[in-house]
Protein backbone atom coordinates (compact mmCIF):
# COMPACT_ATOMS: atom_id res chain seq x y z
CA UNK A 1 0.00 0.00 0.00
CA UNK A 2 1.44 3.35 -1.07
CA UNK A 3 0.66 5.76 1.76
CA UNK A 4 2.79 8.57 3.10
CA UNK A 5 3.37 9.27 6.77
CA UNK A 6 0.66 11.93 7.08
CA UNK A 7 -1.94 9.67 5.48
CA UNK A 8 -1.10 6.84 7.85
CA UNK A 9 -1.30 9.12 10.87
CA UNK A 10 -4.67 10.40 9.66
CA UNK A 11 -5.79 6.80 9.38
CA UNK A 12 -4.63 6.05 12.92
CA UNK A 13 -6.46 9.11 14.18
CA UNK A 14 -9.63 7.86 12.49
CA UNK A 15 -9.45 4.77 14.72
CA UNK A 16 -8.90 6.84 17.88
CA UNK A 17 -11.05 5.60 20.76
CA UNK A 18 -11.26 7.60 24.03
CA UNK A 19 -12.60 4.55 25.89
CA UNK A 20 -9.67 2.44 24.71
CA UNK A 21 -7.28 5.25 25.67
CA UNK A 22 -8.68 5.32 29.20
CA UNK A 23 -8.18 1.55 29.43
CA UNK A 24 -4.61 1.82 28.16
CA UNK A 25 -3.84 4.45 30.77
CA UNK A 26 -5.12 2.14 33.51
CA UNK A 27 -2.66 -0.50 32.28
CA UNK A 28 0.25 1.87 32.70
CA UNK A 29 0.59 3.06 29.10
CA UNK A 30 1.78 6.64 28.81
CA UNK A 31 -1.22 8.69 27.57
CA UNK A 32 0.98 11.41 26.07
CA UNK A 33 0.51 11.58 22.28
CA UNK A 34 -1.61 8.41 22.48
CA UNK A 35 -4.72 7.97 20.35
CA UNK A 36 -6.26 4.82 21.77
CA UNK A 37 -5.92 2.54 18.73
CA UNK A 38 -6.04 -1.22 19.30
CA UNK A 39 -3.07 -3.46 18.51
CA UNK A 40 -5.02 -5.60 15.99
CA UNK A 41 -5.83 -2.46 13.99
CA UNK A 42 -2.17 -1.40 14.01
CA UNK A 43 -1.11 -4.88 12.89
CA UNK A 44 -3.65 -4.77 10.05
CA UNK A 45 -2.26 -1.46 8.83
CA UNK A 46 1.30 -2.81 9.08
CA UNK A 47 0.37 -5.83 6.97
CA UNK A 48 -1.11 -3.57 4.30
CA UNK A 49 2.00 -1.38 4.20
CA UNK A 50 4.67 -4.08 4.15
CA UNK A 51 8.35 -3.32 4.78
CA UNK A 52 9.39 0.30 4.44
CA UNK A 53 12.48 1.47 6.32
CA UNK A 54 12.18 5.17 5.41
CA UNK A 55 8.52 5.33 6.33
CA UNK A 56 9.28 3.66 9.67
CA UNK A 57 11.71 6.47 10.48
CA UNK A 58 9.08 9.10 9.69
CA UNK A 59 6.45 7.38 11.79
CA UNK A 60 8.84 7.16 14.73
CA UNK A 61 9.75 10.83 14.40
CA UNK A 62 6.04 11.76 14.69
CA UNK A 63 6.21 10.89 18.42
CA UNK A 64 2.66 9.53 18.24
CA UNK A 65 2.35 6.44 20.43
CA UNK A 66 0.59 4.22 17.90
CA UNK A 67 2.87 5.37 15.08
CA UNK A 68 5.80 4.25 17.23
CA UNK A 69 4.22 0.82 17.64
CA UNK A 70 3.61 0.63 13.88
CA UNK A 71 7.14 1.73 12.93
CA UNK A 72 9.01 -1.42 14.08
CA UNK A 73 6.34 -3.60 12.47
CA UNK A 74 7.16 -2.21 9.02
CA UNK A 75 10.86 -1.45 9.40
CA UNK A 76 13.43 -3.64 7.64
CA UNK A 77 15.76 -5.24 10.23
CA UNK A 78 18.47 -5.57 7.55
CA UNK A 79 18.66 -1.77 7.37
CA UNK A 80 18.61 -1.07 11.10
CA UNK A 81 21.86 0.25 12.56
CA UNK A 82 23.11 0.37 16.12
CA UNK A 83 22.73 4.15 15.92
CA UNK A 84 19.04 3.75 15.17
CA UNK A 85 18.62 1.24 18.00
CA UNK A 86 20.28 3.59 20.46
CA UNK A 87 18.16 6.51 19.28
CA UNK A 88 14.91 4.61 19.53
CA UNK A 89 15.61 2.97 22.87
CA UNK A 90 16.25 6.39 24.43
CA UNK A 91 12.78 7.44 23.22
CA UNK A 92 10.98 4.59 24.99
CA UNK A 93 8.46 6.03 27.44
CA UNK A 94 5.95 3.20 27.66
CA UNK A 95 6.28 -0.55 28.21
CA UNK A 96 4.21 -1.49 25.16
CA UNK A 97 6.31 0.55 22.72
CA UNK A 98 9.40 -1.01 24.27
CA UNK A 99 8.10 -4.56 24.00
CA UNK A 100 6.66 -4.21 20.49
CA UNK A 101 9.89 -2.70 19.23
CA UNK A 102 12.02 -5.44 20.78
CA UNK A 103 9.82 -8.32 19.61
CA UNK A 104 8.98 -7.02 16.12
CA UNK A 105 12.29 -5.49 15.05
CA UNK A 106 15.28 -5.38 17.37
CA UNK A 107 15.37 -9.14 17.94
CA UNK A 108 15.72 -9.67 14.18
CA UNK A 109 18.81 -7.47 13.80
CA UNK A 110 22.40 -8.76 13.92
CA UNK A 111 22.95 -6.61 17.03
CA UNK A 112 20.25 -8.14 19.23
CA UNK A 113 22.44 -10.09 21.67
CA UNK A 114 25.01 -7.29 21.83
CA UNK A 115 22.36 -4.74 22.77
CA UNK A 116 20.71 -7.05 25.30
CA UNK A 117 24.06 -7.29 27.10
CA UNK A 118 24.79 -3.56 26.85
CA UNK A 119 21.36 -2.29 27.87
CA UNK A 120 21.15 -4.61 30.87
CA UNK A 121 23.76 -2.43 32.61
CA UNK A 122 22.04 0.86 31.81
CA UNK A 123 20.21 2.75 34.54
CA UNK A 124 17.24 4.14 32.53
CA UNK A 125 14.13 2.10 33.35
CA UNK A 126 12.87 1.49 29.82
CA UNK A 127 16.36 0.94 28.41
CA UNK A 128 16.95 -1.75 31.00
CA UNK A 129 13.50 -3.19 30.33
CA UNK A 130 14.43 -3.32 26.64
CA UNK A 131 17.42 -5.52 27.47
CA UNK A 132 15.24 -8.18 29.05
CA UNK A 133 12.33 -7.79 26.63
CA UNK A 134 14.91 -8.44 23.92
CA UNK A 135 16.15 -11.56 25.72
CA UNK A 136 12.59 -12.84 26.01
CA UNK A 137 11.90 -12.16 22.34
CA UNK A 138 15.10 -13.91 21.27
CA UNK A 139 14.22 -16.93 23.38
CA UNK A 140 10.94 -17.22 21.48
CA UNK A 141 11.96 -16.18 17.97
CA UNK A 142 15.61 -17.16 17.43
CA UNK A 143 15.13 -20.80 16.46
CA UNK A 144 18.73 -21.13 15.22
CA UNK A 145 20.40 -20.05 18.47
CA UNK A 146 22.23 -22.67 20.53
CA UNK A 147 21.90 -23.21 24.25
CA UNK A 148 25.18 -21.45 25.01
CA UNK A 149 23.78 -18.15 23.76
CA UNK A 150 20.98 -18.31 26.32
CA UNK A 151 23.16 -19.74 29.08
CA UNK A 152 25.22 -16.55 28.79
CA UNK A 153 22.10 -14.49 29.56
CA UNK A 154 21.29 -16.22 32.84
CA UNK A 155 24.06 -14.55 34.92
CA UNK A 156 22.79 -11.15 33.70
CA UNK A 157 19.24 -12.07 34.67
CA UNK A 158 20.50 -13.09 38.11
CA UNK A 159 22.60 -9.92 38.45
CA UNK A 160 19.70 -7.54 37.72
CA UNK A 161 16.99 -9.42 39.60
CA UNK A 162 17.09 -7.08 42.62
CA UNK A 163 15.93 -4.08 40.58
CA UNK A 164 12.57 -3.33 42.17
CA UNK A 165 11.24 -1.02 39.47
CA UNK A 166 8.03 -2.56 38.18
CA UNK A 167 8.79 -2.46 34.46
CA UNK A 168 12.28 -3.87 34.99
CA UNK A 169 11.44 -6.71 37.38
CA UNK A 170 8.58 -7.89 35.15
CA UNK A 171 10.89 -7.96 32.13
CA UNK A 172 13.62 -9.81 34.07
CA UNK A 173 11.01 -12.37 35.07
CA UNK A 174 9.77 -12.58 31.47
CA UNK A 175 13.27 -13.23 30.14
CA UNK A 176 13.96 -15.94 32.74
CA UNK A 177 10.70 -17.73 31.97
CA UNK A 178 11.15 -17.62 28.20
CA UNK A 179 14.72 -18.94 28.37
CA UNK A 180 13.50 -21.72 30.64
CA UNK A 181 10.79 -22.73 28.17
CA UNK A 182 13.11 -23.30 25.19
CA UNK A 183 14.11 -26.85 26.04
CA UNK A 184 14.73 -29.24 28.92
CA UNK A 185 18.39 -28.32 29.39
CA UNK A 186 17.67 -24.59 29.58
CA UNK A 187 14.69 -25.29 31.80
CA UNK A 188 17.00 -26.92 34.35
CA UNK A 189 19.48 -24.05 34.15
CA UNK A 190 16.76 -21.40 34.42
CA UNK A 191 15.34 -23.13 37.49
CA UNK A 192 18.82 -23.27 39.02
CA UNK A 193 19.17 -19.52 38.37
CA UNK A 194 15.71 -18.86 39.84
CA UNK A 195 16.66 -20.68 43.04
CA UNK A 196 19.78 -18.53 43.36
CA UNK A 197 17.70 -15.41 42.80
CA UNK A 198 15.23 -16.52 45.46
CA UNK A 199 18.00 -16.40 48.07
CA UNK A 200 18.62 -12.69 47.53
CA UNK A 201 17.56 -10.20 50.18
CA UNK A 202 15.17 -8.47 47.78
CA UNK A 203 11.40 -8.60 47.46
CA UNK A 204 11.72 -8.04 43.70
CA UNK A 205 14.14 -10.97 43.38
CA UNK A 206 11.92 -13.26 45.45
CA UNK A 207 8.89 -12.38 43.32
CA UNK A 208 10.83 -12.96 40.08
CA UNK A 209 12.08 -16.31 41.30
CA UNK A 210 8.81 -17.59 42.75
CA UNK A 211 6.80 -16.67 39.67
CA UNK A 212 9.37 -18.23 37.32
CA UNK A 213 9.65 -21.44 39.35
CA UNK A 214 5.87 -21.78 39.43
CA UNK A 215 5.60 -21.55 35.64
CA UNK A 216 8.73 -23.51 34.72
CA UNK A 217 7.71 -26.46 36.91
CA UNK A 218 4.05 -26.43 35.85
CA UNK A 219 2.75 -29.62 34.19
CA UNK A 220 1.74 -27.74 31.03
CA UNK A 221 5.20 -26.25 30.50
CA UNK A 222 6.99 -29.49 31.32
CA UNK A 223 4.77 -31.38 28.89
CA UNK A 224 5.42 -28.86 26.11
CA UNK A 225 9.19 -28.95 26.71
CA UNK A 226 9.26 -32.75 26.50
CA UNK A 227 7.54 -32.58 23.12
CA UNK A 228 10.21 -30.24 21.75
CA UNK A 229 13.17 -32.39 22.77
Amino acid sequence: MELDCDEIIDRLKAYSDPVALAGMTRFGINPSNTLGVSLPVIRKIAKEIGRDHSLAQELWASRIHEARILAPMIDDPRKVTTTQMEGWVKDFDSWDVCDQCCSNLFDKTPFAYQKAFEWSSRREEFVKRAAFALMAALAVHDKQANNAQFESLLPIIERESADDRNYVRKAVNWALRQVGKRNLSLNRLALKTAKKIREKNSSAARWIASDAIRELTSPSVRKKIRKTR
